[in-house]
């Protein structure tokens, strides 16, 4: 029997009762779990498997799949579910972490980032463009591709005041050594956009969180996170597109009624 801590990322249905979860756990990465009678209405597996329960997990393997046996349900972040966009954006974090992950990695330090931006999406305390910003660069930074901010790659100026960050090589050059400012892809940005990359990429990850920018400062942050990762990973998600377009409804929506007002 394998016991483990681990956060429910994915459900899928299977046949009329059963389902398949995926767990991301702290030894063994992304696993596979079967739930036998999870569909029920009478089922004793209950709020512990269900999308973002974060449990400690009883496992059964047989026959080189494991199975569910029970499970102590630590948190559900059952309040996710009160906002379309909250519940989204979780949605985007663990579909990426889903392709990110695989079976027997060593995730501990993922897990706290998960765990991290749920707590904080739930609870409202930081924004959702904050959270954003800082899973994809962090995780980006835990899984290898961590970009290098350290100093311009061309004269090595530690705090430049206007650099050019490059999204598929990951580094950036001050305004006196980068040539090519038609690049595409290439962000023009300010020295507060780099300090704020630096404290979320090096900084412990208990203190990840803890930074204040402006509104203007935020939005080029998000860009660049958001622009840094997929480039990364070469791929789009729909659960991103999902959230863009529920997020830009509801700014329209903010708008119109500060017009009315």
């Amino acid at each position: 029997m394998l016991i483990s801590e681990g956060i429910v990322i994915r459900e899928r249905p299977v046949g009329e009762q059963d389902k398949f979860i995926d767990i991301l756990t702290k030894e063994s990465g992304v696993v596979e779990v079967s739930v036998k009678g999870a569909r029920k209405s009478a089922s004793k597996s209950g709020s512990a498997t269900q999308l973002f329960a974060y449990s400690r997990f009883c496992l059964d393997m047989r026959g080189g799949r494991l199975y569910y046996n029970s499970a102590e349900p630590i948190h559900i972040f059952y309040d996710l579910r009160s906002s379309l966009t909250k519940l989204s954006l979780a949605s985007y974090f663990a579909e990426v972490v889903g392709d990110c992950i695989h079976p027997e990695a060593q995730s501990a330090d993922v897990l706290r980032l998960f765990l991290n931006c749920l707590h904080f999406l739930e609870n409202g305390k930081r924004s959702e463009a904050m959270l954003k910003a800082v899973f994809e660069l962090r995780l980006m930074s835990e899984i290898g591709f961590m970009p290098d901010i350290i100093m311009c790659r061309g004269c090595g100026a530690f705090e430049p005041e206007e650099l050019f960050f490059c999204i598929d090589g990951g580094g950036f050059y001050c305004s006196d050594c980068y040539e090519d400012e038609e690049d595409d892809l290439a962000m023009k940005v300010k020295k507060p956009v780099l300090l704020a990359v630096r404290h979320i990429v090096l900084t412990e990850l208990r203190r990840t969180f803890n930074f204040r920018i402006s509104d203007e400062t935020m939005s080029v942050l998000s860009e660049l996170a958001e622009r840094y990762m997929l480039c990364r990973l070469e791929r789009g998600y729909r659960t991103l597109d999902f959230y863009k377009s529920i997020a830009g409804a509801k700014e329209e929506d903010n708008a119109d009624t500060q017009i009315s007002e």
